[in-house]
C-alpha cells in the first residue's frame, strides 16, 4: 500500500530557505510571485493489506521521525 506524506512548516514559523528561493525567482524575472514555502515530500510503500493499520504506521512514522511536530505539519494521502 502506497502513501504520500507532505511535511510543511507551520504557518507562523519563518522559512528562510523558502525566502531564498522566492528572492532568486524574483531576480530571475518572476515578479508575480507572492510567496513560497519549502517542505518535504515522502513516498512510502508499506507491506500491509489492512488500510487502517497501514495509515496508523505512516502516522507513527511522521510523529516519530518525519515531522518535527513543534514546527511542522504533515498530510498523509493514500496513493
Amino acid at each position: 500500500m502506497k502513501f504520500s506524506v507532505t511535511v510543511t512548516l507551520k504557518k507562523d514559523v519563518l522559512d528562510p530557505q523558502g525566502k531564498v528561493v522566492q528572492n532568486t525567482l524574483n531576480s530571475l524575472g518572476m515578479k508575480n510571485l507572492k510567496s513560497i514555502r519549502q517542505g518535504k515530500f515522502f513516498e512510502i510503500d508499506i507491506d500491509e493489506d489492512n488500510q487502517e493499520k497501514a495509515e496508523k504506521l505512516v502516522k507513527e512514522m511522521c510523529e516519530k521521525l518525519l515531522a518535527n511536530l513543534i514546527i511542522e505539519n504533515y498530510k498523509i494521502i493514500k496513493l
